[in-house]
């Protein structure tokens, strides 16, 4: 059973930068791709980025310039850097691996930026 726990969140000032990173365990399947996303509560989840197998990789308008997605394959892990961070990027940010027709969720890691 594969795995994501999504680890590196935290309270930053707006500006300021943070990188967090989803670590798969459990043997994933290859190849896979991984997306981020956002959600704050009560509100819906927004894709914040994409990246393949290939390292392909696209980003959400909001957050394009601000935000680069990488990955590690022999670690399993994808990370997310976040750049000139505003206040209306504070949310839980997950992680979902696809690959094979099937999709695995992280349960997240919170990024908060203060004004």
């Amino acid at each position: 059973q594969v795995q994501l726990v999504e680890s590196g969140g935290g309270l930053v000032q707006a500006g300021g930068s943070l990188r967090v990173s989803c670590t798969a365990s459990g043997a994933a399947p290859v190849p896979n791709d991984v997306s981020w996303y956002r959600q704050n509560p009560g509100t819906q989840r927004t894709l914040v980025a994409h990246i393949s197998f290939r390292d392909d990789y696209n980003y959400a308008e909001a957050v394009r310039g601000r935000s680069t997605i990488s990955r590690d394959k022999a670690k399993h892990m994808v990370f997310l850097q976040k750049d000139n961070l505003e206040p209306e990027d504070t949310a839980n940010y997950c992680c979902i691996l696809y690959t094979r027709g099937q999709d695995y969720w992280g349960q997240g890691t919170q990024i908060t930026s203060s004004s």
